[in-house]
């Protein structure tokens, strides 16, 4: 009784270890563009590590079954099965958020910081750093990425589901709308 307790023990071991190498694995093709541990190193391309599981998980699957648009990832997730999604949700929302504080001009901190106060702290805080359950850190996002985010919600060619959003967007005149970009890049908790 013993061993075959032993045994099945090892064979559920096995499992597991199997299973964390293959999102492990998986993770890795996120790595070419999202960085290793889902931090960015590029101004386009968002950071997702430490991100929430549900959002992570809700916007791939909105890409798969093309509720949102995006030209690449898009394409990229309609490989993926919902399991393989919802464990790489999970591998990068147990990465921690590593900010990439960007550098702004003081006159963009406080047209940002005017614009967000205006309507962005409801559901991302005055940092960013204090999501809703629906929404993500934006804390040292690249802002750059933010405005080209930005610029698909107020353009109505995109498929972007979150209607808050959508509304929000169309409250602030492009111009402040970058300016919150920069300031939610800007920082660092």
């Amino acid at each position: 009784m013993r061993r075959i307790f032993l045994v099945l023990a090892l064979v559920c071991l096995s499992f597991a270890a199997q299973a964390r190498t293959d999102v492990t694995i998986l993770a890795r093709t996120c790595n070419n563009c999202h960085g290793v541990g889902g931090v960015s190193a590029g101004a386009s391309m968002p950071s997702i590590g430490g991100l929430q599981r549900d959002y992570l998980r809700r916007v791939m699957k909105q890409w798969k079954y093309d509720e949102r648009s995006a030209i690449t990832m898009s394409r990229i997730v309609k490989g993926f099965s919902d399991d393989e999604i919802d464990a790489l949700a999970d591998y990068f929302a147990k990465q921690p958020w590593t900010p990439v504080v960007q550098k702004t001009s003081p006159e963009a901190m406080d047209k940002g910081l005017a614009t967000v106060s205006k309507i962005c702290t409801d559901c991302h805080g005055k940092a960013g750093s204090d999501p809703d359950v629906d929404a993500p850190n934006l804390n040292g996002q690249w802002a750059r990425y933010m405005e080209l985010e930005l610029e698909k919600y107020r353009s109505g060619e995109f498929k972007m589901p979150h209607r808050k959003m959508k509304k929000a967007i169309h409250e602030a005149s492009p111009a402040d709308a970058a300016a919150a970009a920069r300031y939610f890049g800007a920082q660092s908790k």
